[in-house]
């Protein structure tokens, strides 16, 4: 059994959770981004982490601009938290700056809620919470949460299609090094069904919630929901100590790679969701179900119109 949880105030400003993070003036992306890329390749190319992604010096200069961008990614995702080479830093927040304004970012206060686009649903929490399909990494919220593992410095597998690669990849180095910061004032692996949370950095998102879901290797057993109900709970607790953050944005926490199923951890995200919301009115505007594969749009679907619906 693990310690206790870190709580927020024991790392909110070893983090410096509450300075709004500013990268500089941004660029137009088409203009110096290749440059950008291979600048940082350059710098990191006798880093410990080159030989593991395939970087040494020259690799970059054989290879198409989409590929050095790619081997960027790949060196930063199996890289670990550390200081960068002098310089990288600065490099990478207008790379990653300039990427972020050439993607189309969705408000997520644009978005219909359940209700709207559902207007016969039982779900008692219709009007505060929306189901949306599409990019966590593009969405406008003021925290996005993030299904991660009890280490909690991001996915080390490059290109790996996680949520958690994808958060970290969009947001730059500068999050995985604030998990590690959290982490080693923690001094233990994050336990399930907790949370943390971290600027978003080059994210849209402000804020990420990090939260470790349970894993299920056969039938969903009492343990199993009471976690992931614990999840959801932890991160809207966590956002709750925030000031000014008025929207979370959950990713299908569990149900990638920790094997939970979709349909029944459709249901319980609805069901914690809408209870918390119920205890807690007003502190929130709006809940966002993100799901992003058609199977996870489906279970949320049938949870929200079917059988046994939400209560």
């Amino acid at each position: 059994m693990y310690p206790t949880p870190l709580p927020l105030a024991a790392y909110r400003n070893a983090i410096a959770l509450d300075e709004p993070f500013g990268p500089g003036a941004g660029h137009d992306p088409g203009d110096r981004s290749a440059g950008l890329v291979r600048e940082a390749l350059g710098l990191l190319a006798d880093d410990s982490a080159a030989a593991k992604a395939g970087l040494r010096p020259g690799a970059a200069d054989g290879i198409d601009d989409a590929a050095a961008r790619r081997l960027l990614r790949a060196v930063l995702t199996v890289r670990e938290p550390g200081p960068l080479p002098t310089g990288t830093i600065q490099v990478l927040d207008t790379l990653l700056a300039g990427e972020r304004l050439a993607r189309d970012t969705i408000d997520a206060t644009s978005l219909p809620t359940v209700r709207d686009a559902l207007p016969r649903t039982a779900y008692r929490a219709a009007d505060r919470t929306v189901l949306w399909q599409g990019d966590l990494t593009t969405l406008d919220a003021d925290a996005v949460v993030n299904a991660a593992n009890r280490a909690l410095l991001g996915c080390f597998a490059p290109m790996h299609p996680c949520i958690d690669n994808a958060l970290h990849s969009a947001a730059g180095p500068r999050l995985r090094a604030d998990c590690h910061t959290v982490m080693s004032l923690q001094g233990h692996p994050e336990p399930t069904g907790t949370a943390k949370i971290s600027r978003g950095y080059h994210l849209p998102a402000r804020y990420v919630l990090h939260t470790v879901g349970p894993i299920v290797d056969g039938p969903v057993l009492p343990h199993h929901e009471q976690a992931l109900a614990a999840s959801y709970r932890a991160c809207l607790d966590l956002a709750a100590e925030v000031s000014g953050l008025r929207s979370v944005a959950f990713c299908c926490i569990s149900t990638g790679v920790f094997g939970y199923p979709k349909a029944p951890a459709a249901r319980t995200a609805l069901n914690t969701v809408a209870a918390w919301l119920d205890l807690h009115p007003g502190r929130l505007d709006r809940v966002i179900f993100n799901v992003y594969a058609d199977d996870d749009h489906a279970a949320y679907l049938q949870a929200l119109t079917e059988g046994n619906q939400p209560r």
